[in-house]
């Protein structure tokens, strides 16, 4: 297959230019090509290309509320082409496939549409600074059936055909005249960490709504249930006990049935099969377990690698084998030496994480093209939240923030929710536009169902 050289640049009068290439469009790579563009590529002082393999940004925490049905993505996607032109980036199409150290050059894949047709071809884009900001994906530790008959969420297509295959569930059982096969209407999400617990307490209240428009033959209560599997002894395992247990509380009070201690020997087409031999009907599986960073970073062009994939970084966020490869979100493994009472650990794959390490490489690009010293990234732990939709309890446990940490619940802890997602969408396009975007939302939603039927 013939390859085409792309310098990474606008154009002839950019060949001189530091070329600055970010692979990858998430909350990371995304805030920070904006901010580069902003500054360095709207004085032309740099040349600075963004890679991603989809054509508009969601940002990543909330494809749960898409996949339930109460969030409209159109409404919160970013078109990657009109971002690049309006903030003085360029963005190329395709998902990058390998890495030549010593040409210093990215490949990336052919484009090809959902009709099997090239967009674009294989091409390699040369960089002198290159910033990698893959994300993760899940992990299913190689469980037999997660691949053929499980769901993931791990982009705004995911999200959009679990919600298809949902809206699809719930026309179906009130169509047909025979009765409910034990299976159907039985969602069971496997893993419950953040992503499985805010998916099952937004499924809870959108499917609901969806059976009210007409769906008089489906008895919510009855037919439909929410399972939550979890092999820890807990759901939320990674926060303190206290919050995981104040989120449990919350979800049998809603009626989602809790399976913790529970191991997942495999998926079929009509349910989960657990290792003490049980099996769960389930129509809808969502596989929402485990991270990794993506499969093709694993031991690239000789870079370091941890056993899930993730590229071993320096503290300046530069990997340990090459100084001109920077790495940030999920798919670095930064050392977090305050974590676990000072024992140490590793940076989490949390957005709030993505957003630090892209105002950080911000900086460190500036510094790196002045010639003057990189300094380290240190993490700041503002705390975890987990929202459970427009119930009475989103959890939050602060800890940075106040040198130790708080449970906080309600409006407030609902508040801070909600600003995370804010900041996101400041960095990205200024308070003018946002405000305004966060107003026009705020009456559209009162004039359409407050669930997407299709």
């Amino acid at each position: 297959m013939a390859t085409t050289t792309n310098s990474a640049s606008s154009g002839g009068s950019d060949s001189a230019l530091h070329r600055i290439v970010i692979v990858g469009g998430g909350a990371g790579g995304l805030e920070l090509a904006t901010r580069l563009g902003n500054t360095l590529g709207r004085r032309k002082q740099a040349a600075i290309t963004l890679i991603e393999k989809t054509r508009t940004h969601v940002w990543k925490p909330k494809l749960h509320e898409i996949a339930a049905g109460s969030m409209d993505m159109s409404s919160h996607e970013v078109a990657y082409l009109a971002q690049s032109h309006w903030h003085h980036f360029r963005y190329r199409v395709g998902e990058m496939i390998g890495l030549d150290r010593e040409r210093r050059e990215v490949l990336v894949a052919p484009y090809v549409d959902d009709e099997g047709q090239e967009v674009t071809p294989q091409r390699v884009f040369g960089y002198d600074t290159l910033v990698i900001a893959v994300g993760s994906q899940s992990n299913d530790f190689g469980t037999p059936g997660v691949r053929e008959h499980a769901m993931r969420l791990e982009s705004a297509a995911d999200a959009l055909r679990f919600r298809s295959r949902m809206v699809n569930a719930c026309i179906r059982g009130h169509a047909q005249s025979a009765a409910l096969r034990p299976e159907q209407l039985q969602v069971a999400i496997i893993g419950a960490g953040a992503t499985g617990v805010e998916l099952a307490a937004e499924l809870h209240r959108t499917t609901r709504e969806v059976v009210a428009y007409g769906l008089d033959r489906v008895d919510a209560d009855k037919d439909i249930r929410v399972m939550l599997i979890e092999a820890a002894p807990r759901v939320l395992p990674a926060l303190p006990p206290r919050l995981s247990q104040a989120t449990e509380d919350l979800l049998a009070k809603l009626g989602v049935k809790v399976y913790t201690d529970a191991k997942v020997a495999g998926v079929e087409a009509t349910g989960v099969r657990l290792a003490d031999g049980s099996m769960l009907p389930a129509e809808l599986i969502v596989w929402a377990a485990g991270v990794k960073a993506p499969d093709f970073l694993k031991d690239i062009a000789g870079l370091e690698t941890n056993r899930i994939n993730q590229l071993v970084v320096k503290p300046t966020l530069q990997t340990t084998r090459d100084d001109d490869i920077f790495v940030i979100g999920d798919c670095a493994a930064c050392a977090w030496p305050e974590a676990n009472q000072g024992k140490g650990g590793f940076v989490p794959p949390r957005a709030q994480a993505a957003h630090q390490q892209a105002s950080h490489m911000f900086k460190q690009i500036r510094r790196r093209r002045a010639g003057q010293p990189l300094r380290d990234y240190r993490y700041r732990d503002f705390g975890s939240l987990v929202s459970l939709g427009e119930y009475s309890t989103v959890g939050n446990m602060m800890g940075g923030l106040i040198g130790g940490s708080v449970m906080i619940e309600g409006l407030f802890a609902r508040l801070m929710y909600v600003s995370l997602y804010k900041m996101h969408e400041l960095a990205l396009h200024g308070f003018p536009k946002v405000a305004l975007e966060t107003l026009a939302r705020t009456i559209t939603r009162r004039t359409e169902p407050h669930v997407k039927l299709h």
